[in-house]
């Protein structure tokens, strides 16, 4: 996975009045919990836009007064408006304690049903899964050549080395959907 780097100071007054003035300020509040004490702390905009508006998932350094912490982003409250960001939480994570994440899913090949002229759908962008922060990938591959015309791959088919994924066993990942082509094929082949 890879690594962020961010940097941020430690806030003492906590409340509306004192975040409503970082907000103001340009920078977002934030919260450190998981080991320990919770460490409230505030970090920019421009420093945290990299970290919020991408798709890729990130293991944070944080920096907060000069104390490094290792971190994984868990929650971002949006404003239901203006889509601001309000408020951060990150998670401290350690060799020892598994985390729990959402990692996005690539898929790999051409699937016999798109060949035979359906359409393949990915259903799951992401899955819940659950190990150590260092066998985390960065992207789940999957496998869908094998995938025939009408099938689909559930959750309880994947498998990966040393992860538990928590999504629901029947939940589908991706399905190769007949079109009005192949049903049309289908339909002249079967008279």
């Amino acid at each position: 996975m890879k690594t962020f780097e961010l940097k941020g100071t430690v806030r003492t007054d906590l409340g509306k009045k004192a975040t409503k003035a970082i907000r103001a300020n340009g920078s977002i509040p934030c919260e450190l919990y998981g080991v320990g004490e919770n460490i409230h702390f505030s970090s920019t905009m421009a420093d945290l836009r990299k970290l919020i508006y991408t798709p890729e998932i990130f293991v944070v350094a944080l920096n907060i007064d000069g104390k490094e912490v290792k971190a994984v982003m868990r929650e971002i409250q949006f404003h239901p408006v203006s889509d601001q960001v309000l408020h951060i939480d990150f998670y401290q994570v350690t060799e020892e304690k598994p985390v729990v994440m959402e990692v996005p899913v690539k898929l790999e090949g051409l699937a016999a049903g798109v060949r035979a002229g359906g359409k393949l759908a990915l259903e799951m962008r992401k899955l819940r899964v659950k190990a150590l922060y260092s066998n985390i990938p960065e992207i789940l591959t999957i496998n869908v050549e094998s995938l025939e015309l009408g099938k689909t791959i559930q959750v309880r088919a994947l498998e990966f080395e040393n992860l538990e994924i928590l999504n629901a066993a029947n939940a589908v990942v991706c399905a190769v959907k007949l079109t009005r082509a192949a049903r049309g094929a289908q339909a002249k082949g079967g008279k």
